[in-house]
């Protein structure tokens, strides 16, 4: 399967198939210097098949740690100065082969070394089939997730699906939830399909057809961002859950998806408060016990520390926390949330969970 982008130009192919790494040779056999960005949970799972693209292609080979530690000001230092000793030419490709992380930091260097060198997402997670697609690259901050960054396009991005058949349940976890956000974006038919093909943890664990709703979801999100690239207007649309998920995922430091997808049911309880909307919290609480989401922290969160880091998402203007809310299953829309709503919405999400 292939799609493309649709901007008025400098667009990119997103392959989505087995095989897919086959297809990586012809984007980077005629650049001077190639380096292969790799998550190394990735590397000691696949090091036969990428020491062999390394060897074939005469190309640097960068083996980094897995996850979010990377993402920090420190490790974007050490490693732009090891890529600068190299003596790099701006005829140059970063290849990122690995989870989200990898993507968006490898993406953060391309586009700052040498104010800007190509670079290839290769994701091998679930997860990574949200943000390999879009532009959006950076590392993290002291003060919130993702502050620091650019929309920085990759020259293609090669989703070989046979990468997933080594994640462990967390990670098809954690991608999951990017997947369904997709489904509530598009509509209640998407999202009864998708609760059918995977109603509990045996049937999410078995990536049946899992092909077919991760090209949904990536043409979701390539709908919405050719819209909006810089993310002025619908492309907010894609945050959905992240406001408050992204606040428990920092504090936390647990998973991006397992996160998001509590800050899906924290979004349901704000808009039956603010939108009248009539959504079974209990339906969609259930739903994630049922494919076996980790719910433990939740009786750890305290309401004001989370509201400091919400107050730090970067949809957030002048009048305070902006949240992606569903004024029905597909028709989200940003509305400002007063720190009352937010409260009482949070009072509601802990009783939930204590049912």
């Amino acid at each position: 399967m292939k799609l493309e982008t649709t901007y008025q130009s400098n667009n990119y192919p997103i392959i989505v198939e087995h095989q897919a790494l086959d297809q990586l040779h012809p984007f980077i056999k005629d650049y001077q210097d190639v380096v292969l960005v790799v998550d190394e949970h990735v590397y000691n799972d696949w090091h036969e098949t990428l020491d062999f693209i390394t060897t074939e292609n005469k190309a640097h080979k960068l083996v980094i740690p897995s996850g979010e530690t990377t993402k920090t000001l420190s490790y974007y230092e050490k490693i732009i100065e090891k890529l600068l000793a190299e003596q790099l030419t701006r005829n140059t490709c970063l290849v990122a082969i690995g989870g989200g992380a990898t993507g968006d930091f490898t993406g953060f260097l391309a586009s700052t070394l040498l104010r800007g060198v190509d670079f290839i997402q290769v994701p091998t997670t679930i997860l990574a089939h949200d943000s390999s697609v879009g532009g959006k690259v950076g590392i993290n901050s002291k003060h919130g997730k993702n502050l620091i960054g650019a929309f920085y396009r990759p020259k293609a991005v090669i989703y070989d699906l046979n990468f997933l058949n080594t994640l462990p349940y967390t990670e098809i976890l954690s991608g999951y939830a990017e997947v369904y956000k997709h489904a509530l974006l598009n509509d209640i038919a998407s999202v009864k399909n998708i609760e059918a093909q995977y109603p509990n943890e045996q049937a999410l664990a078995s990536l049946k057809d899992i092909e077919y709703y991760l090209f949904k979801g990536i043409e979701t999100k390539l709908n919405i961002i050719v819209q909006d690239e810089k993310e002025s207007n619908v492309r907010k649309y894609l945050n959905l859950g992240h406001t408050f998920g992204h606040a428990v995922e920092y504090q936390f430091k647990i998973p991006h998806g397992h996160a998001v997808m509590i800050g899906i049911i924290y979004q349901f309880i704000v808009s039956n408060i603010l939108l009248n909307t009539n959504y079974d919290i209990l339906h969609y609480i259930q739903y994630l016990k049922s494919l076996n989401y980790p719910l433990d922290t939740i009786q750890s969160f305290e309401f004001e520390s989370l509201y400091q880091l919400m107050l730090k998402d970067k949809k957030n203007n002048q009048t305070g926390v902006q949240m992606v809310l569903l004024n029905a299953i597909g028709d989200p829309q940003v509305k400002h949330v007063d720190k009352a709503v937010l409260s009482q919405a949070f009072e509601a999400f802990i009783t939930y969970f204590k049912k």
